[in-house]
């Protein structure tokens, strides 16, 4: 089994190279099959959520061609749109945005079967925001023996839809379905993150009619059939915050490029009220620490406020801060079961309901440690590398769901950190970095 085997204590210097958001991809991606026609895309992460997702696709019937790594071309016209079309495979259980299938397909063929999703186990994240959605703009829905969604239609109709809570998958989703039917639909108290404008657009240039991306109110106006297009995703404002807290943690300076700096507001500020000195430039950021870091509070919130995905690299980085932080998490419930993990390493946090209280120490020390998802994995990588001596990482795979090369990235910075999967491995990695 795949482990990351790190040594910390580097101070990481140099430039870091942005991905493609993976959140946006699997939005994207799902879209690009609502048409006959061959969409472009660029810029796409080549992390397992996203290969997986294009397996499913191409399980189904669309033609998946890599012209590059990060560039890809779908054309969803050897999708067969009736009610033999099912999308069930080992992999797409695997992962959450599965999901996004079930408003593509339903927007364009008026019938969806779809395998319910999988990803990281942080907390409930119930579809039923989704099937509302679904249900208001004319579709009956029903879970079917074997974990699978049906949706259907004669047609689908506009409609008004208020979501009870901010939902970003549920906000996509509806918006997929909603592009392809009769009418015009309003979401009301719509997610505003980066992502949900990045699929929108992406919609937009394949003949959609959608406004208010951005906004707590989307509108769109459906159109009889979508066309090709080519599009290029923007970068990706979670790696690039993860790398944010790296540089931080490790008192390093890093030049991270290929972002879109209005994106990360509220981690830089964050990391400024920690001692950090965050320069912004055109699609760049340069984050350096070199002093001691000072104690903070965190509160996850929807876009604008501080992302959830980042609440877990952010705790880490104040667990070496001096004073007493507060973290806390308002979106998903599972979310700090790194905490015991961090404390094998000698954190001092304790866990209230949903708040971290976290006495910073003067260090971390190595060991071995084991993830439970996707950013806790990131956390952890973050922790390591802050730390004195040796880690190994276990269940990686979680990490490599949304991080593209992590370990080479962090090489290039410096950091001692690779991919083993045996003890001899471990051996020659402490012989070759010392």
């Amino acid at each position: 089994m795949e482990q990351y085997a790190i040594k910390g204590g580097i101070h990481l210097e140099g430039e870091v190279v942005i991905g493609g958001a993976k959140n946006a991809a699997l939005g994207i991606l799902a879209a690009a099959i609502m048409t006959e026609d061959e969409c472009t895309i660029e810029n796409v992460p080549y992390v397992s959520d996203t290969i997986t997702l294009l397996k499913a696709i191409e399980n189904i019937g669309a033609s998946v061609k890599y012209i590059d790594r990060h560039t890809v071309v779908i054309c969803g016209k050897g999708i067969r749109g009736d009610e033999g079309l099912s999308v069930d495979d080992e992999f797409i259980r695997k992962i959450r945005a599965s999901y996004y299938l079930i408003g593509a397909l339903l927007g364009r063929f008026k019938y969806a079967d779809v395998a319910l999703p999988g990803g990281c186990d942080i907390g409930a994240r119930p579809i039923d925001l989704h099937i509302k959605g679904f249900n208001k703009l004319g579709a009956t829905t029903e879970i079917v023996a074997g974990g699978k969604i049906v949706a259907k239609a004669e047609k689908l109709s506009g409609a008004h839809i208020y979501l009870d809570t901010v939902s970003v998958g549920a906000t996509i989703n509806i918006m997929l379905a909603a592009a392809l039917s009769e009418g015009k639909t309003t979401i009301e108290n719509a997610a505003k993150e980066p992502h949900i404008v990045d699929v929108a657009n992406f919609l937009n240039t394949m003949g959609a009619n959608i406004k208010g991306a951005g906004t707590d109110v989307i509108r769109v106006r459906g159109v009889e059939r979508l066309h090709g297009a080519e599009y290029s995703i923007i970068p990706d404002q979670i790696e690039a915050g993860t790398f944010m807290a790296m540089a931080v943690a490790t008192r390093g300076n890093v030049l991270i490029k290929n972002v879109i700096p209005k994106h990360l507001e509220a981690i830089s500020s964050k990391l400024i009220e920690m001692g950090a000195n965050v320069i912004e430039y055109d699609d760049s950021v340069r984050v350096m620490a070199d002093g001691e870091l000072k104690a903070t509070q965190i509160k996850t919130l929807p876009y604008p406020g501080f992302p959830t995905d980042m609440q877990a690299q952010m705790a880490t980085v104040l667990g070496i801060a001096t004073g007493t932080s507060l973290v806390t998490e308002s979106i998903f419930e599972n979310r700090f079961r790194y905490v015991s993990e961090l404390a094998r390493m000698g954190a001092k946090i304790r866990v209230e309901n949903n708040t971290a209280i976290i006495s910073g120490v003067s260090k971390y020390t190595g060991a071995r440690i084991t993830t439970s998802d996707l950013r806790a994995g990131a956390a952890l990588v973050i922790a390591a590398l802050a730390a004195e001596g040796y880690s190994t990482i276990d269940e990686i795979q979680y990490i490599k769901r949304g991080y593209e090369d992590f370990d080479a990235k962090v090489r290039m910075l410096g950091g001692h950190m690779q991919i083993i999967d045996s003890d001899r491995d471990m051996q020659k990695f402490k012989l070759r970095v010392g």
